[in-house]
């Protein structure tokens, strides 16, 4: 197994954390059935990304470019490496600030450290370092969660009602469930997929086990990720004592502490900062990944231009523990951008998984899921600009979120309206 790993590293990460902290300790185990639609949803994804790769055994940008032509090839460029690179900044902010509240040594510090820690690592020892260190801490990060279970009270019944789908409290419910499923499916972990298998070398041969590597790390550990602090946040968090609508993923892993003592209070951080550290080390390759393959270079150490690129990309990140402001608020932004970008992602391997550029066209299954896909991260992405952007409109980065996803949105519908015609046409033809 390896590459899916790397991409459940992303997904396991501070975003997905907030999302379902929020929802345990707000609504108690009522979204429970949306903490399990998730894991679901991110594995839908990741096997049309791994379908794709497997069956071009190209990067995903110069198949892009080849079919649908070089504008089509930077726009999925620009997508990905701005909300990538948003999100690089805003983790960095928050392993930094895990990394001080465990240490007590300041945080800027510990973005410099990290910076470099990631520069030496991923540029100086490449892909398999980077697969090895997925593997260890999604591993960690399970375990610490799954530990954490056994040292609070769960409600099994109360639990079980949670598995009838419900929204609750109307808008908020609706948006709080809209982070939670917007958490699992995200245009980095759809983009970097054909690069991770060509570093693993897979062709169409590792297809069954390609597809067992994402059921594993997406739709198992991702899962049981997710459900473990879903359900310590709704046992213990979700009580009088504790202002849910306060909470940070420190505040909450230090609510713990005086509700069911210093155990679960310090798995929780040991668990959030692996979170951190995981989802830090993925994203960096994907910047890096996609304009390596845009500009025609290699996508491996091996090449010198593309091992500096990583580099440059991993030490830029350090400037994130310098931002200003509070790291949740600030996820809620790089959600936006992330969702935002996703449906232009989704339907540009829904388009290609139904042209020549592959020997075996998508299952009506498979398309199925894959509209899906497309019409949730549509909704997603739509509820967010409209709570967050425009209802702060005068703000320049709300404004530069509102342009993107009327940007992105255009060239979403233009493709599929591309499609449309080809697919009409093909048929008068036949």
């Amino acid at each position: 197994m390896g590459p899916s790993w790397v991409a459940g590293a992303i997904a396991v990460g501070p975003a997905t954390m907030a999302s379902v902290i929020t929802a345990g300790a707000t609504f108690g185990y009522t979204l429970l059935w949306v903490v399990l639609l998730s894991a679901v949803l991110g594995a839908a994804a990741q096997y049309l990304s791994m379908r794709l790769g497997l069956l071009t055994e190209e990067g995903i940008v110069t198949v892009v470019e080849r079919h649908l032509g070089e504008s089509w090839a930077w726009i999925l460029v620009v997508d990905a490496v701005l909300a990538a690179g948003l999100a690089q900044l805003v983790i960095m902010k928050g392993l930094a600030d895990v990394s001080a509240t465990v240490t007590n040594v300041d945080a800027r510090v510990w973005g410099v450290v990290w910076a470099v820690v990631l520069a030496v690592g991923l540029a100086g020892r490449g892909y398999r370092f980077l697969e090895l260190l997925a593997k260890v801490l999604v591993t960690g990060v399970v375990v610490a969660f799954v530990a954490s279970l056994t040292l609070v009270p769960i409600a099994p019944v109360e639990a079980a009602a949670g598995l009838v789908p419900q929204i609750p409290a109307g808008v908020d419910g609706a948006l709080v469930a809209a982070g939670i499923l917007g958490g699992a499916v995200h245009i980095t972990l759809i983009t970097m997929h054909s690069y991770t298998m060509g570093a693993r070398e897979w062709t169409s041969r590792e297809y069954g086990l390609a597809t067992f590597d994402v059921g594993t790390s997406m739709l198992v550990a991702f899962g049981v990720y997710s459900l473990a602090i879903f359900l310590v946040a709704a046992s213990v968090l979700h009580s009088p004592d504790v202002a849910a609508g306060e909470l940070t993923a420190v505040a909450a892993a230090q609510a713990l502490g005086p509700l069911v003592g210093s155990n679960a209070q310090w798995l929780f951080l040991l668990g959030l900062w692996g979170a951190a550290v995981s989802t830090l080390g993925g994203n960096t390759i994907v910047p890096p990944y996609l304009l390596a393959d845009k500009l025609g270079w290699g996508t491996d150490v091996s090449d010198t231009r593309y091992r500096a690129l990583l580099a440059a990309f991993a030490l830029l990140s350090g400037l994130g523990a310098f931002v200003g402001g509070a790291f949740f608020p600030l996820l809620v932004l790089v959600l936006a951008f992330g969702l935002v970008g996703t449906p232009f992602a989704i339907a540009v391997v829904l388009y290609l998984l139904n042209s020549d550029a592959v020997s075996e066209s998508n299952s009506t299954l498979a398309n199925l899921g894959g509209i899906v896909l497309l019409a949730i991260t549509t909704i997603l992405g739509a509820n967010f600009v409209r709570t967050n952007a425009l209802a702060d409109f005068g703000n320049p980065l709300s404004i530069f979120v509102v342009v993107f996803a009327v940007g992105l949105g255009a060239a979403t519908l233009a493709l599929l309206g591309k499609f449309a015609r080809e697919t009409v046409g093909t048929a008068s033809t036949a």
